[in-house]
This record gives C-alpha cells, sequence and structure tokens, in this order.
C-alpha cells in the first residue's frame, strides 16, 4: 500500500502528512521534491536517527497536499503543525502575545497606546516588550517627560473646547485641547517619542542636556530643573535596558540547551543595541533530535505568529532552509531580513550569551522543579551513601510475591524515581512456570521476565522498531529492593550474574512485628538506617508500597474468582454460596480437597449442594 503511494507521488513542492494506523496525523513535512522526499523515509533505516526510525514504524498512511511553490509549502507546514500538533513534530507550546508600545504615526494627531497585536496599520510598534508592567511603566515615564495627553480627547475636534484638566493644572500634560497647539508641533514631540523608543536615546538627551544648560546660563533656572528632571527620566529607561551590541540594528538572537531529554531555547530581542526583551520554550521529547532541525523548527513556527521580524536573527546552528525562510520572512517583514549562524566575531559572542542564558534557564527550570522534593531527593542521597552505591539510585524497583489461596502466584513491582513514587510505571505478574508455594522461584520469574523484556525493547529501539515513549520496560532500575531476606537476595543475585546485569540488590527486611527493619546484601550483611533518617522513612515507605500493591492485586484477583471462577458452572452454586464457600475454605483447591460432609458442614450449604460441587470437581478431575 505505502509502495505503490510512494510510486504515484508527483516530483513537486507540497506538504506530506504521516499517520498511524488509527489515522491520526503524528508527523507533518514540506519538500521541494515530494516523491524524492517521501521515499527517503523509507530507505536506508539505518542512517536515520532513532526518532525517525521510530516515526516511520508507527506510519500506516499519508496524504500531501501540491503547491505552487516551495514558499507555499513552508507556509502550510507551519499552518498544518499548529493545526493539528503531530506527536513527532517539534511544537512551541508558548502561545503567548507580546506586549508592545504602539505609536499612530498615521494619524494626523498621533497618540500611544498599549498593545498586544501587530497590525499593518501603518502605525509604529516598539517592542516586544519583557511584561506588561515593563511597557506601562515605560509609556508612564514618557508621558510624564513629554507631557503628553493620557486621556481619550480627540484632535483635533476638541481644540478650543475643553476645560484645562487636573494634570494640566499640575504640569502633567502640555493640554494640546486648550493651548491649541499646531499639527507641526505636536507631530515633532511624537517623531522625538519614536526615536527615543527606537533607541535613539543620545541625540535627544544631548538636546535636551543643551538647552537645560542653555536655560541655567540664562537664569531659568525653574526650566532648567524641568529639563533635568526630563533628562533624568529618560535616564532610567535607558539604564533598564542593557547594551549588548554596538550596532544600531534590530536583532533577534535564537541559541538552545539540551539537558535530561528537553530542549531549552532563548530568543533575545536586541533593538538598537539594546537587550528590550525575551522570550524561552521548554520542549519535550527532543533527546533524539539534531539542535539544527530544533533550530528551524522553532523559526518558523515563532515567527509564524503576528511579531515584530528584525533585520537581522542569528541562531546558534546553521539549518538547510536558511535561504527559504529568509525569502518568507522578508515578505511578512515587507523588507529584506538576514538569518544567519555567525562563528565569529561580536555576532557569535551574542549567540554565545543567548546560549549560556538558555543553559542558566535550564538549570533553574530544573531546580524549580525539583524544590518540592528537595526532602525526598535528601532520602536518595542519604540511601546512596549507607548502600555505598558508585552512583545516585533514581530509579529504584521494588518487588514482591503474594499467593491466592496456594494456587496462583502473583508477582507485583512498583517504582519510585527520585524517591517518588512512579505509579505509571508499577508491573504486575501472574507466574506461569511455578506450581505451589515458592516465593524463590516466583521472584525468579517475575525479574527475569522484566529484565529479558526490557532488553528486548532495547534492541526493538536500536532497530527503529519502538520509540521509547513506547517501551514498557525502559529504564533499567538504577537499584533493586526485594521483599524478602538473605534467601531472596541470593536468588536473584544468580540470577542477575546470569544475565550479565549489574545492578546493587537489597533484600527489605522486617522485625517480628513486621515493621522494617534495615537492608541486607549480597553478602548476608545488614544495614541499618536510623528511624529518624529521611533514608529509613524512605525505606519504610518503599516496603509498604509495594505491599500495598501486592495486597491491591490479591484482593482484585479474589474478586475475580469469586464472580467469574469455576464455582458458578455447578448446578446450584451462584455468586453468594461462591462467596460462603471461598470464605470458609479459603481457595479453590481447599474447596476442592474438600470431602462431602465438609461442604455440608458449611453453613448455608445443602446436603444437594453439597453433592453437585464434590460431583463436579471429582468427576472434572
Amino acid at each position: 500500500m505505502l509502495e505503490e503511494q510512494i510510486k504515484a507521488l508527483p516530483e513537486e513542492p507540497g506538504v506530506y502528512l504521516m499517520k498511524d494506523k488509527d489515522g491520526k496525523i503524528i508527523y507533518v513535512g514540506k519538500a521541494k521534491i515530494l516523491k524524492n522526499r517521501v521515499r527517503q523515509y523509507f530507505q536506508s533505516q539505518e542512517k536515520h536517527p532513532p526518532k525517525v526510525r521510530a516515526m516511520v514504524v508507527n506510519i500506516r498512511s499519508f496524504e500531501y497536499i501540491l503547491t505552487d511553490s516551495e514558499m507555499e509549502a513552508l507556509i502550510l507546514e507551519c499552518n498544518l503543525i499548529k493545526k493539528y500538533k503531530p506527536y513527532y513534530n517539534i511544537l512551541l507550546k508558548d502561545d503567548k502575545t507580546f506586549p508592545y508600545i504602539k505609536v499612530t504615526m498615521n494619524e494626523p494627531y498621533p497618540r500611544m497606546l498599549f498593545t498586544r497585536r501587530m497590525e499593518k496599520d501603518g502605525a509604529r510598534y516598539f517592542g516586544p516588550y519583557l511584561s506588561g508592567f515593563a511597557v506601562r511603566e515605560t509609556m508612564d515615564i514618557i508621558r510624564k517627560t513629554f507631557k503628553i495627553p493620557s486621556c481619550n480627547i480627540r484632535l483635533p475636534e476638541d481644540i478650543g473646547k475643553k476645560r484645562p484638566c487636573l494634570n494640566a493644572h499640575i504640569d502633567q500634560c502640555f493640554a494640546p485641547c486648550v493651548n491649541g497647539t499646531t499639527q507641526e508641533a505636536y507631530r515633532k514631540l511624537f517623531s522625538d517619542i519614536c526615536a527615543f523608543l527606537d533607541g535613539d536615546h543620545e541625540t535627544i538627551l544631548s538636546e535636551l542636556t543643551r538647552e537645560m544648560e542653555e536655560a541655567s546660563a540664562a537664569m531659568e533656572f525653574e526650566r532648567a530643573a524641568v529639563l533635568r528632571d526630563k533628562i533624568k527620566s529618560l535616564r532610567s529607561i535607558e539604564d533598564k535596558q542593557k547594551i549588548v551590541s554596538e550596532r544600531q540594528t534590530d536583532e533577534d538572537v535564537i541559541a538552545l540547551y539540551q539537558n535530561e531529554g528537553k530542549t531549552f531555547v532563548e530568543i533575545f530581542f536586541i533593538r538598537r543595541g539594546r537587550l528590550l526583551g525575551r522570550d524561552d520554550f521548554v520542549l519535550d521529547r527532543t533527546q533524539d533530535t539534531e539542535p539544527s532541525e530544533i533550530i528551524a523548527d522553532v523559526v518558523k513556527q515563532f515567527y509564524q505568529k503576528d511579531i515584530y521580524i528584525p533585520a537581522h536573527i542569528y541562531v546558534q546552528h546553521a539549518f538547510e532552509d536558511i535561504p527559504l525562510v529568509e525569502e518568507w520572512l522578508s515578505i511578512k517583514r515587507g523588507r529584506h531580513v538576514e538569518v544567519r549562524c555567525p562563528q565569529r566575531g561580536e555576532k557569535r559572542r551574542l549567540v554565545e550569551m543567548v546560549e549560556k542564558n538558555a543553559r542558566q534557564s535550564a538549570m533553574e527550570y530544573l531546580l524549580k522543579h525539583s524544590q518540592r522534593e528537595r526532602l525526598v531527593s535528601r532520602a536518595v542521597v542519604e540511601l546512596s551513601e549507607g548502600l555505598r552505591l558508585g552512583k545516585m539510585p533514581n530509579r529504584i524497583e521494588c518487588y514482591d510475591i503474594t499467593t491466592s489461596g496456594g494456587e496462583d502466584n502473583l508477582g507485583s513491582m512498583v517504582v519510585f524515581v527520585d524517591g517518588r513514587p512512579l505509579k505509571k510505571a508499577y508491573r504486575r505478574f501472574r507466574i506461569e512456570t511455578v506450581a505451589g508455594v515458592d516465593d524463590y522461584a516466583s521472584m525468579s520469574e517475575m525479574i527475569y521476565r522484566r529484565l529479558v523484556s526490557a532488553r528486548e525493547e532495547q534492541e526493538r529501539m536500536e532497530r527503529g522498531e519502538l520509540a521509547r515513549s513506547q517501551a514498557k520496560f525502559l529504564p533499567l532500575p538504577d537499584c533493586i529492593f526485594l521483599d524478602g531476606g538473605k534467601g531472596h537476595v541470593s536468588v536473584i543475585g544468580e540470577l542477575l550474574t546470569l544475565l550479565d546485569m549489574d545492578i546493587p540488590l537489597f533484600g527489605m527486611v522486617k522485625d517480628g512485628r513486621h515493621r522494617t527493619r534495615a537492608l541486607i546484601d549480597g553478602n548476608g550483611a545488614e544495614i541499618a538506617f536510623k528511624q529518624t533518617s529521611s533514608a529509613f522513612r524512605l525505606i519504610t515507605a518503599m516496603q509498604d508500597e509495594v505491599h500495598r500493591f501486592a495486597m491491591d492485586y490479591l484482593t482484585r484477583t479474589r474478586k475475580k474468582k469469586v464472580t467469574g471462577s469455576e464455582l458458578l458452572a455447578i448446578p446450584g452454586v451462584g455468586r453468594a454460596t461462591a462467596k460462603t464457600l471461598l470464605r470458609h475454605f479459603k481457595s479453590i483447591g481447599a474447596i476442592r480437597a474438600a470431602s462431602e460432609e465438609e461442604l455440608a458442614a458449611v453453613n448455608g450449604i445443602s446436603r444437594k449442594q453439597s453433592q453437585n460441587i464434590y460431583k463436579f470437581f471429582h468427576e472434572k478431575t
């Protein structure tokens, strides 16, 4: 089916949509020549990265959309990724809009506004700013400095029709509605505001300084004091904007840092050499993705939004579609846009600075998400030190065996990651090869099946047949705890040797009152922890949890036997009678071994029922 589809593909530009067995879109891509691009996915699997191999395994069909050009394919690809959010595409989860200062220079009498939307309306937009607070603070200082109106007057309609307001009386507004300022003077004032917001600080500050000195020399001290305060206010805005470049141009700088399967992306907005704002993203499932591919997807998705596009965009890693992306962004901006990966000089130092900030953001993110687990993490550290392990036991697996009435042996596995239970990783095992009660053999079967399953999954991942996110038994544990003593540790230790796996192994032993006492290692030595220590509380919590999970499994199994067991197939035996028999004899095996007299002696069981029960089991045997 796929081969026929691939053969029928046209050699034209377009977008392709990969689908899984349920028809769900799992990947969207674009191509200059569809046939060549799609065919590459199904050839030379060894050359593909693990992520692509895992995706190809899940592809059951695909569809495509032809476009007139590769540019149209790029735009359509961005829109479809935003619409379908495919699993194997890199997705920017952050949909926030940025705050801007809007100066309506397209109007005869301009206004200064706060906005989060950029429109092609002829107005001037300044930003993006770090936060709405930063925008409002800047606007407030500009209003007080340039004394522009903050009310909703309509000019020139309201000129001469208003009385001086409070702001005019306290000299916080030059009151154009009252004073009859000319349109030229009004627009000149807003042109100065635009120049300042555009980063041309020195020209305005130099002019104000000259006016202040002239006023002072003419002994116009009040006017000189007003100009001094204006200079001070403008300097306060300037000081908050860090100078990061000597070039008076608009630039965005994009860099990333990868850690623990996540990618931390940082974008700096530099306007006329000053750092005006920044944005960051945390991307999941990117451990098998090339940095250049991540950068390409970030650029395409980020600038797809209605956001200001600067003249220069500097990226940490070059990617294949840079010329096409430059053309696309130039069309969106209306002027030429340059996308470059600088290798030396000041531009490279800018990229390295943003990369450093991405790394710092990663550390802060990981710290923030681990703060609530700090006490638990201390327990893991204490446990590692007490057991003299070579590395932190971040993933600890605990195992227990329970028996259902002497017939069914049930295995339970719980997982603690960084000292906290990871319930989605818990597993249950119905022991298949052990007859009767044999804890050692049952434990061996359970752990053997768990470890061999992990090994098989690893091999399938290496062949590209399984995605890491689909694995049920990976990763392997850093440490194994058994609900048992020296005998259990000895038997499982031999199993690990047989499997050639070096995993630290300990038994969780209890005292006479069935409370946790200590751990026991492969040499039979007990390792005790202070009962007040975090490590001891963690061991107790793990032992309690594996016991709870095992008993829950046992209870479910027994309930299943009561409601759906072979007892219900006996004539005259219903659910109530089955429950009565199990409550009295405790297991199917005991019922099978009972005589007619013993069955009839059970309260609620008639002679006829006891005969049917006895006959059922013995004839069946």
